[in-house]
């Protein structure tokens, strides 16, 4: 039901939005149902693009990654992700309670659940073996996922005023760039220790 809502969702703070905020969804059932699965797409779509067109859309590693270094790879970063929206929703919390709204942890960690969808859904543009194909939709994806964190702040986190909105969907929105950036860093950094030890 609610993937069904998402491209609504972009552009409205009505559909999908009060659907959740109504329905108290905690924050378990976003981790079981939604972040388990998603964060599975990156890595498994990483390891074919590496496995079927390897050097097409990342550069080619020489020698060529073995299937259980994709495996170890696909691990480390498929647990970084689930770290990451826990993180976030953290984030979220502080950033309305520092505008004197206390959403709950439930509802940050829903903001913090379904803005990542769009990156998540984006990384089955590795399926086609096309660098300029891939970067077009990653960009549109960070795009789709900044229209989720804007449209998704009044509804889920309970702030009327649209100035404490702004302040607070532009603070997210850093953050979570921020953040996505500091997974990629941290994923390669513990990645290169891992493959060097090899």
């Amino acid at each position: 039901m609610l993937m069904t809502h998402i491209p609504q969702m972009l552009v409205s703070e009505n559909t999908g939005w009060n659907e959740i905020d109504k329905s108290h969804i905690s924050a378990r059932w976003f981790f079981k149902s939604l972040v388990l699965p998603m964060s599975l797409l990156p890595p498994a779509l990483y390891a074919y693009a590496e496995l079927v067109h390897p050097g097409v859309i990342f550069p080619l590693t020489v020698p060529a990654l073995t299937a259980t270094q994709l495996m170890v790879i696909g691990v480390v970063f498929y647990g970084m992700q689930l770290l990451m929206v826990p993180y976030m929703a953290m984030i979220i919390q502080r950033m309305a309670q520092s505008r004197d709204h206390d959403p709950g942890y439930d509802s940050a960690y829903a903001l913090a659940a379904i803005a990542p969808v769009p990156l998540w859904l984006a990384s089955l543009a590795l399926l086609v073996p096309s660098l300029t194909f891939t970067v077009v939709v990653a960009v549109a994806a960070w795009a789709a996922s900044f229209a989720l964190i804007r449209h998704g702040v009044r509804p889920l986190l309970r702030i009327d005023d649209e100035k404490d909105a702004h302040y607070v969907a532009n603070m997210v929105t850093m953050a979570g760039v921020a953040a996505w950036i500091g997974l990629l860093v941290v994923s390669a950094m513990i990645l290169s220790m891992l493959l060097g030890a090899w």
